[in-house]
């Protein structure tokens, strides 16, 4: 399941259907383009914070069961702490997947 979704989330990378990385990921929150916001399981505290705060006030769903390497070989960039996808399609395919 998660190598399913991990590949989700590169195939969303080459459509560009993503953002990555907590500033990008913030502002598709805060203009309800993300759908779904990916987070790393070792991320900081301050950005955990920023990111759960804003998504829950925004309604948006919150995953955080996959590591920053993992996050980031998935979209073959490095040091991805936040993953935010803007397709609705992909983010209820990876919902259904959960």
């Amino acid at each position: 399941m998660k190598t399913k979704i991990l590949s989700l989330i590169g195939l969303c990378q080459r459509a560009n259907r993503l953002v990555s990385g907590e500033n990008f990921a913030l502002e598709k929150i805060k203009n309800n383009k993300a759908k779904l916001v990916f987070l790393a399981s070792d991320a900081g505290k301050n950005t955990t914070k920023r990111i759960k705060d804003k998504a829950n006030f925004y309604n948006i769903f919150v995953i955080e069961d996959f590591s920053t390497e993992e996050l980031s070989n998935a979209i073959g960039k490095i040091n991805r702490k936040v993953v935010a996808i803007t397709d609705k399609g992909f983010a209820k395919k990876i919902m259904d997947l959960l």
